[in-house]
């Protein structure tokens, strides 16, 4: 894993913000801590609290307000585990919760309260593959976090290749934020792995929320991704001051479209307990998505999607 910044005392220091006090960063660290990559953090000294980037990372005394409906696992992922670590929701596929690594730590994380310490795949990877070998129903694995590629390329290369051996998985899925928080990362062996496996192409979800994410260095780390053959694809959340403008949301797809990048899914907000301030409601979500499509081709327009506990797949949000 990269170095990153996790001591609120000196993300202050650093980042020069007068109008956030050291109290409620600390208050609201102890909740869910603070995670900011070493990448990220120079870049974001110069910013102020308001800015979009720093927004999504800064912890901030709003987490501490405690809203009816907001929970600690929105989406329902501790109802569904085959196996610690291994989480199945939709027919066809399985999600794995490879490690609770993660490059940073966004503010609106879905599974800030998630139970790593039982529940991580790089820990209990025999019982992953057992359960994944006893279904061939199940055809595609989606590697998460966490984040998989806080995993060394060693380790995930294990992963791949005991994955490969199981004759009814066809698709391997990853999804990360590492192009745009660490972007050295995406190394040349990593790529080698990327591109050398049976599942080629690997499908690569990227999490980008906001197209100044994509600076030179990031740019530079989807570029060797796409190299690879990787189908790449963006999923973004909806977030009150970050991008819940048509401006925003534009640009966004313009960049990543630019970057061989399809805009995937747009989230709205999962309902985590913590993250209330960055709701945008679903009304105003379905007139910015409408907004989208009367000013970009279709493929750059993301489709506006809803988790629902219990549902066979993800919700489209139409209005």
């Amino acid at each position: 894993m990269p170095p990153s910044l996790t001591d609120p005392a000196e993300l202050l220091r650093r980042w020069r913000l007068p109008v956030v006090t050291l109290a409620d960063v600390a208050a609201a660290s102890a909740r869910f801590p603070l995670k900011v990559s070493d990448h990220l953090a120079g870049r974001l000294a110069e910013l102020g609290a308001e800015d979009p980037l720093v927004r999504q990372f800064l912890p901030s005394a709003d987490e501490l307000t405690e809203r009816t409906g907001f929970v600690s696992d929105p989406v329902g992922d501790t109802n569904v585990q085959r196996a610690s670590g291994l989480l199945q929701k939709y027919r066809g596929r399985a999600l794995v919760i490879a490690t609770a690594a993660c490059p940073v730590h966004c503010r609106y994380c879905f599974r800030r309260e998630y139970p790593y310490a039982d529940a991580s795949a790089v820990n209990h990877w025999p019982a992953v593959l057992d359960a994944l070998r006893g279904d061939p129903s199940i055809h595609e694995v989606i590697l998460s976090g966490g984040d998989p590629l806080s995993l060394s390329n060693t380790v995930l290369a294990r992963m791949v290749r005991d994955l490969e051996d199981i004759p009814a998985l066809t698709r391997l899925r990853i999804h990360t934020r590492f192009p745009t928080t660490a972007p050295d990362r995406i190394d040349a062996e990593l790529c080698a792995l990327l591109g050398g496996t049976r599942f080629a192409p690997v499908v690569v979800v990227l999490h980008v929320n906001h197209a100044s994410e994509l600076d030179p260095a990031a740019s530079v780390a989807v570029a060797r991704l796409r190299a690879t053959g990787a189908v790449l694809l963006s999923q973004s959340v909806l977030l009150r001051g970050v991008n819940d403008s048509e401006e925003v949301l534009a640009a966004l797809s313009e960049a990543l479209g630019a970057r061989g990048v399809v805009p995937y899914y747009l989230h709205v907000l999962d309902r985590v307990r913590g993250a209330a301030h960055f709701e945008v409601p679903e009304a105003e979500a379905v007139a910015l998505v409408r907004a989208l499509t009367l000013r970009l081709p279709g493929y750059l327009v993301p489709k506006l999607v809803r988790e629902i506990i219990g549902e066979g797949a993800k919700t489209a949000i139409t209005g």
